[in-house]
């Protein structure tokens, strides 16, 4: 769930690629326009507070386990769905530190590498010495950091806390460059990435050939390969991807598509059908979680 800081030298490196890659070619920071109910505002008061909110240091990816390591930040969300991704306190040394509260967020973009846009924040909320910095689509936040100064051996400004909503949430300019592939509904309406999404496999790995296909998350997550190349080898134990399979009498229509392509499964849901115009393939279950993603 919470991901460790870079070496210097990596974020030296990812500062000027990552920060500079939001939409429509916005600063890091704008002026933007103050919600109709800010965070700790009078209309918030069920999800507003207080900047300094403790945050948990604990184990997984649920929506509980996130919200009670995000502190403030995941209370500033307003998500559609449930809270994505966040991050709770981590160290950064005196090198590290920034000057000024903005410092602190593009520190946030260094540190931690988050897949979210990175530009276009706004400063919702002063207190003290903390700023709650906030990402908003259509007037509602999707990413939120709290960036605080001096704290217990972080000196400076730094990032303390940060929480984003599902990445099908984000700007649409951002999310369709990412790895992510949305699946659509019967409706045609795209679905969360932690309902449903797939994904090409990592280049770093040369797994690129691969696709995989997720239901769900976390440890009640079912991952399926599409493994045409063989390019897995034994790194992923499944039974064999079959190009060419016959559509079980008991599948069903989920409703999920992506392109052409129509998802049917089996009460055993241990192979996914993708159903298309040229025929059938059959992607297998993974017996364990990708190592290389």
């Amino acid at each position: 769930m919470r991901r460790r800081g870079l070496t210097a030298a990596t974020a030296v490196a990812l500062v000027a690629a990552v920060v500079g890659c939001g939409a429509g070619g916005e600063g890091l920071v704008v002026e933007g326009t103050a919600p109709a109910a800010p965070y700790g505002g009078p209309l918030d008061v069920p999800y507003g507070g207080p900047l300094d909110v403790p945050a948990r240091d604990v184990d997984g990816s649920s929506p509980q386990a996130l919200r009670a390591a995000t502190g403030a930040a995941g209370r500033a969300l307003e998500c559609e769905g449930e809270i994505f991704e966040g991050n709770g306190p981590d160290g950064w040394s005196g090198g590290d530190a920034g000057d000024t509260p903005e410092d602190g967020l593009r520190l946030f973009f260094t540190l931690l590498a988050p897949e979210v846009p990175g530009s276009g924040y706004r400063v919702e909320r002063r207190e003290g010495d903390r700023v709650l910095y906030s990402l908003d689509v259509g007037g509602r936040t999707k990413v939120a950091v709290v960036v605080a100064h001096d704290q217990p051996d972080r000196p400076g400004w730094g990032p303390e806390t940060s929480a984003s909503c599902d990445p099908v949430e984000l700007p649409a300019d951002f999310v369709g460059s990412r790895r992510y592939e949305f699946w659509t509904d019967a409706r045609g309406e795209r679905q969360p990435v932690a309902r449903i999404h797939s994904s090409p496999g990592p280049e770093h790995c040369d797994w690129q050939s691969a696709r995989f296909l997720t239901l769900g998350r976390g440890q009640a997550a079912t991952t399926y390969v599409r493994d045409p190349d063989g390019v897995l080898g034994t790194d992923l134990p499944t039974t064999p991807y079959d190009p060419d399979a016959t559509l079980p009498a008991d599948a069903r229509d989920t409703g999920y598509r992506h392109g052409e392509g129509q998802l049917w499964l089996t009460d055993d849901r241990r192979t996914a059908y993708v159903r298309t115009p040229d025929g059938v393939e059959a992607w297998p279950a993974a017996t364990d979680a990708p190592a290389c993603m």
